[in-house]
């Protein structure tokens, strides 16, 4: 029943943030203009956001290498896609990290490797996204001379740091050996042994400096990616939004999207759109139009993700039939 709430509140979450900015917006020149998009641009954006969610897939598959997994690319590659089929449907992001990081459990029957596999992955990849913001605001800032921006740049700065103080930390022997001592007490001590397996998991990446640089690069050019296909919608729409800009706002967006407040972010979205690009001048209904192609290209790139993970399902039921 809790759950069942919950969900129900993320709905009238979601659906309540879309229909303030419908208020706000005029619906007819939103319209008018995804209807003329250019769709040139627009299978552009697609490709390029299916290439995204393959770096994704590589980037985890190094990872995994880190800790002695080998697991084909092809396997990684549909986990993916069922994760981001199912963050349309599930909170945030970190429901698709739920589903990929069950996926691979079951292929490699190392949950604790596993989820923490995952856990890095997405961490790393919160640094990326991070640091290419704080970059992207001090440029803006000397290009520009907007003093709002500061603000943000700071946000970014404290974010990144304290992100990257977590994950430091997460790596740290010695804290996990403290941690480790709430576990002897009663009530906690039945999920010692799992405590213990996710913290030598964790070890693995002590000395992985190699594998978590590769896997910061490749989330740097994901960035790169997902720019570019925020730049290639606002193309469709006739341009007027800065490449500096959207180098700027999508990593902060994407954090954003982390709070598990909406379904899918959808409504979350398109609110940190509005309210991100509308700081420095672009008017709101081109953040608002861009932010629906976007997510017009998310539920386009994971229906592979559905199909796989349909197909998972019918081999499942065809062995309990047998």
């Amino acid at each position: 029943m809790r759950d069942k709430l919950l969900t129900g509140l993320k709905v009238v979450i979601s659906v309540g943030l879309i229909a303030y900015l419908f208020r706000r917006v005029d619906l007819a020149e939103v319209g008018g203009a995804l209807a003329s998009a250019r769709p040139g641009y627009l299978l552009l954006a697609l490709l390029l956001y299916l290439a995204a969610i393959t770096l994704n897939a590589v980037r985890w598959q190094g990872l995994l290498r880190a800790q002695g997994i080998p697991v084909p690319l092809a396997a990684l590659l549909e986990y993916t896609f069922v994760g981001v089929f199912f963050n349309n449907f599930l909170p945030a992001n970190v429901g698709g990290d739920i589903m990929r990081g069950y996926g691979l459990a079951r292929y490699t029957d190392y949950a604790a490797d596993a989820a923490v596999s995952v856990i890095v992955d997405r961490i790393v990849g919160l640094l990326a996204f991070l640091a290419s913001a704080v970059v992207a605001a001090l440029v803006a800032m000397r290009s520009t001379g907007q003093a709002n921006l500061r603000q943000l740049a700071l946000v970014a700065l404290v974010a990144l740091g304290v992100v990257g103080l977590g994950f430091l930390l997460l790596l740290s022997r010695r804290l996990r050996a403290w941690l480790e001592r709430f576990f002897r007490w009663r009530p906690l001590s039945p999920l010692a042994p799992l405590y213990s397996r996710l913290s030598d998991a964790f070890d693995a990446y002590r000395h992985s400096h190699g594998a978590l640089a590769l896997a910061f690069l490749i989330s740097l050019a994901l960035v790169f990616s997902t720019n570019f296909v925020n730049w290639f919608l606002a193309q469709a729409l006739g341009g007027g939004i800065s490449f500096l800009y959207i180098c700027l706002f999508n990593p902060l967006i994407a954090f954003v999207l982390l709070v598990p407040i909406s379904i899918g972010g959808l409504g979350l979205n398109q609110s940190a759109y509005v309210f991100f690009f509308g700081l420095v001048g672009v008017p709101e209904r081109l953040a608002l139009a861009v932010s629906l192609l976007l997510q017009i290209v998310v539920y386009l790139s994971s229906l592979p993700g559905g199909v796989l993970w349909w197909r998972r399902r019918d081999v499942r039921g065809a062995f309990r039939d047998t």
